[in-house]
């Protein structure tokens, strides 16, 4: 039996949850949901899906905005999964300050909600608006254009699962190419949705010059807490685009919602950056990009592609297309260095 060296290193891989490796780090280093004193902002009792990941994306997000606030925080919801899922009559899971709104008017309510503490000098209550894709790209995006062109005091939040999922999982405008959903059925010569369609909202949101703009994703806790913290910071119109993986609609394993979080950030098909005044400040870089198959492969709405034709062999064009579109993204937002087109690492 080999002995031990007296420099062996002892490794603490649990550090995000409350654990005695998390313990172990500094206050400072800890994640908001470390804590016991976390706002729990989202509480026992809601009736999100197994592995639904809008219900860790909100969680995450308020908790952060709370502890930065000192809980002086309201929220205003636009109806979707979210509010569904957490306020069935006349229930509630949500222990803040929370307003429910039409599906596209939450960016309108909420500034209404920060003129309303302007005019009563309470300039220490801070406002977030949050919504699904739906109510944000789609039925709300009229509504957060004035929002931001007028640049009101509002963090709006997106948790972004790609499509309307609490009405039946019907395509919208942030449903990505060759997905599969009930109005993009896997039928005919090009199964799913089709490319060339739909917005991308981070980008949309820069362009109006607002103070802060953020992509931020589950399976970075630590970034997301950050990326928060940064955006409350800020006076005026902000951003933060979260992708939040929903089982049901994609048809991917309750336990795997992080990790397929983690492959769409490390295949490049969903960057993570920060933009101040319409100018990109900082990418998070990707250590190793993995192939997009990896990333498509645990989701049955992307089933088809891998299905062999008469021919014998699987969607490879299409495939290669959304590989494209990744290592686009990695060149674009510098996610890699010295990263050459075509060095997808597949």
């Amino acid at each position: 039996m080999t002995e031990p060296t007296a420099n062996q290193r002892v490794k603490f891989y649990q550090t995000g949850t409350h654990t005695v490796g998390n313990r172990l780090l500094d206050d400072a280093k800890r994640t908001v949901q470390a804590s016991m004193e976390r706002a729990n902002a989202i509480t026992s009792g809601h009736r999100a899906c197994q592995g639904c990941g809008e219900a860790l994306g909100a969680r995450y997000a308020l908790d952060s905005a709370m502890r930065v606030t000192e809980g002086q925080l309201v929220a205003v919801n636009a109806t979707g999964c979210l509010e569904v899922f957490t306020t069935p009559y006349p229930e509630t899971s949500w222990q803040i300050p929370w307003l429910h709104s039409l599906f596209g008017n939450a960016p309108a309510v909420a500034t209404g909600v920060a003129a309303a503490f302007r005019v009563k000098g309470r300039h220490d209550v801070r406002v977030v608006a949050q919504g699904g894709d739906g109510g944000t790209t789609d039925i709300g995006f009229g509504c957060l254009s004035g929002m931001f062109e007028r640049n009101d005091d509002v963090l709006y939040i997106c948790y972004d699962n790609e499509a309307y999922m609490n009405t039946g999982v019907q395509r919208s405008s942030a449903t990505p190419p060759t997905a599969r959903t009930a109005t993009t059925p896997a039928l005919g010569d090009a199964p799913g949705n089709v490319f060339g369609t739909g917005k991308n909202l981070p980008l949309i949101a820069m362009a109006h010059n607002i103070p802060y703009v953020a992509t931020a994703s589950v399976a970075d806790l630590h970034d997301l807490e950050a990326k928060v913290v940064k955006a409350m910071s800020f006076r005026g119109a902000r951003y933060i685009h979260i992708m939040v993986p929903c089982p049901l609609g994609w048809g991917s394993a309750s336990n795997a919602t992080i990790n397929i979080a983690r492959l769409a950030v490390e295949s490049g098909l969903f960057p993570l950056f920060e933009a101040e005044n319409g100018e990109i400040t900082s990418s998070n870089k990707i250590r190793r990009q993995v192939p997009v198959t990896e990333y498509l492969k645990p989701q049955r709405r992307f089933a088809h592609l891998f299905k062999k034709g008469p021919n014998g062999k699987i969607d490879d064009d299409r495939i290669e297309r959304i590989q494209r579109m990744a290592d686009a993204n990695i060149k674009r937002f510098d996610l890699i260095d010295n990263f050459e087109q075509g060095g997808s690492g597949q």
